[in-house]
C-alpha cells in the first residue's frame, strides 16, 4: 500500500509538472509538443536545385538548416530543375503542387534572360503559375531577377518591372533579387561568391543569400492558414 501511494504520488507530480511545461510553452508561444510544419514548394531553375555543389550546400539544404535554427516549422521541397524557363514551370506548376503543399517560392525567369527570351511571355508565363497558387489559395514568395544591359534598356525595364508588378498584382510576397544577399558591391570582389561558370554561387554564396532571403521565407510560412 506505501508503494502504491507513493507511485501515485510520484505520478501526480509528475503529470503536475507537465502541465506546469505545456502551460509555460503555451504562455510563451511556443508548441508544446511540436507544431505541424507547413510545407513550402521552390519552383525554381538550377539556382533553386544547386547546380554544382554538395547536396547539403545547395540552396534549398541551406535554407531549410536557416529555418530549423530560426525556429520556423516547415519543410521546403525542392522544385528546381536546371535550364528550367518560366514556360517550363508554368508546365509543370499544376502537378508539382501536391496537396501536401501550402506555400510556394517561384524563382524563375534566370533562363529567360539568359537567352533573350521576350519579357512579354515570361510575364504570361510567370501569371499562369501564380493563377495557379491563387486558385488554391496558396501564398507565394515571388523572387525577381534583373537583365543585364545587354539587350538594351527597353528589354531590360520589360524584364526588371515583371515581378514586382505580379507580386502587387497577386498580393504574393516580394524578394527583389535571389542575388541580393551577395551585395551590390565591385562586381569582381562578388565573384568570390561564385562557381567558376559566374553564374552560379557557391556554398558560400547561397549561404550569404539565404540569410537574406530567410527572413521573407519565414513570412511566407506564417502566411500559411
Amino acid at each position: 500500500m506505501g508503494f502504491c501511494l507513493s507511485f501515485l504520488g510520484r505520478f501526480t507530480y509528475g503529470v503536475r509538472t507537465l502541465a506546469g511545461k505545456v502551460a509555460a510553452l503555451v504562455f510563451l508561444g511556443l508548441p508544446a509538443f511540436g507544431e505541424e510544419p507547413v510545407t513550402i514548394l521552390a519552383l525554381g531553375d538550377s539556382l533553386t536545385q544547386g547546380y554544382g555543389l554538395a547536396q547539403a550546400d545547395g540552396f534549398v539544404p541551406q535554407l531549410q538548416d536557416w529555418l530549423q535554427e530560426n525556429d520556423v516549422a516547415a519543410e521546403v521541397i525542392n522544385a528546381g530543375v536546371s535550364g528550367d524557363t518560366t514556360a517550363g514551370g508554368a508546365s509543370r506548376v499544376e502537378w508539382s503542387l501536391t496537396p501536401e503543399v501550402d506555400a510556394m517560392i517561384v524563382a524563375l525567369g534566370g533562363n529567360d534572360m539568359l537567352r533573350g527570351l521576350d519579357p512579354g511571355q515570361a510575364r504570361a508565363n510567370l501569371r499562369t503559375i501564380l493563377e495557379v497558387a491563387q486558385g488554391r489559395d496558396l501564398p507565394v514568395l515571388l523572387v525577381g531577377m534583373q537583365a543585364p544591359t545587354n539587350f538594351g534598356p527597353d528589354y531590360k525595364a520589360a524584364f526588371d518591372a515583371m515581378y514586382p508588378e505580379l507580386s502587387q498584382e497577386f498580393g504574393a510576397l516580394y524578394f527583389e533579387s535571389f542575388f541580393k544577399g551577395l551585395g551590390e558591391g565591385d562586381p569582381s570582389e562578388l565573384q568570390g561568391y561564385f562557381q567558376s561558370d559566374g553564374i552560379h554561387p557557391n556554398a558560400e554564396g547561397v549561404d550569404r543569400i539565404v540569410e537574406a532571403m530567410g527572413p521573407v521565407v519565414a513570412d511566407l510560412a506564417e502566411r500559411v492558414e
